[in-house]
């Protein structure tokens, strides 16, 4: 028997961010699942999330031995989702750029959608990023959009939600790109699924606490990934 909804986020070194996520995510009062990735953090993340995870059953918690990566996560948390046969699986960001209110109306379309991601770059969206990095933001994700010709406004959020049954011949695992450049190809493979995208606006606010993981290295490593899907597949 499928189980419904899942929401999945990774952490490494979120506190305080993951405590609040986690009880905004429970007022909503939605039957759901919530699945936990820490790659062993080492600022109180992982010892709050062992407590929380002996308190509340809908919670699950995968520890790792070391900082193993966001691609690497997404792929176990995707794997996870199907293995323990969920029908919906909701990814975001531990660091509460996400609002967790818009789980409602992912969960309302995952029902005739197989793939929905929010996007800060259709009408109704908003990001909050400022000066290099929203430019980078903005300009990154109109490159993609045209250089491999997808109908999509949004590559990079990992706030997007996945129908697993509707999308039975997605792979994560053949996924070759690491870190923020993994978002990207995953929205290619489905693209060339022929599965439609299908975007909905939302929020992107500043982390609320502690700083940005995103390294300088991960413009390049997405600009090579992106050529290189392009040269594969053309």
């Amino acid at each position: 028997m499928l189980k419904k909804n899942l929401v999945f986020t990774a952490t490494y070194n979120e506190f305080p961010n993951i405590k609040i996520l986690l009880n905004k995510i429970n007022k909503l009062k939605i039957p759901l699942d919530i699945l936990v990735v820490d790659d062993n953090s080492k600022d109180g993340t992982r010892e709050f999330l062992n407590q929380y995870a002996k308190k509340k059953k809908f919670f699950k918690l995968i520890v790792r031995n070391e900082k193993l990566g966001l691609d690497s996560a997404h792929k176990l948390a995707f794997n996870y989702a199907k293995k323990n046969k969920y029908k919906k699986l909701i990814t975001m960001d531990a660091d509460l750029s996400h609002d967790p209110a818009v789980i409602r109306k992912f969960i309302k379309l995952l029902q005739h959608k197989p793939f929905v991601i929010g996007s800060r770059y259709i009408h109704g969206g908003k990001c909050d990023l400022e000066g290099f990095r929203f430019y980078i933001s903005y300009f990154g994700n109109f490159f993609i959009k045209f250089f491999l010709n997808i109908n999509s406004n949004e590559f990079t959020t990992s706030y997007r939600g996945f129908n697993l049954k509707k999308l039975s011949r997605l792979n994560i695992n053949e996924i070759k790109s690491k870190g923020y450049s993994f978002f990207m190809e995953t929205i290619f493979k489905i693209h060339k699924l022929n599965v439609p995208i299908y975007q909905i606006p939302i929020h992107f606010s500043s982390r609320y606490s502690g700083r940005s993981k995103i390294s300088k290295i991960e413009i390049f490593r997405t600009f090579f990934n992106v050529l290189r899907l392009k040269l594969l597949y053309k």
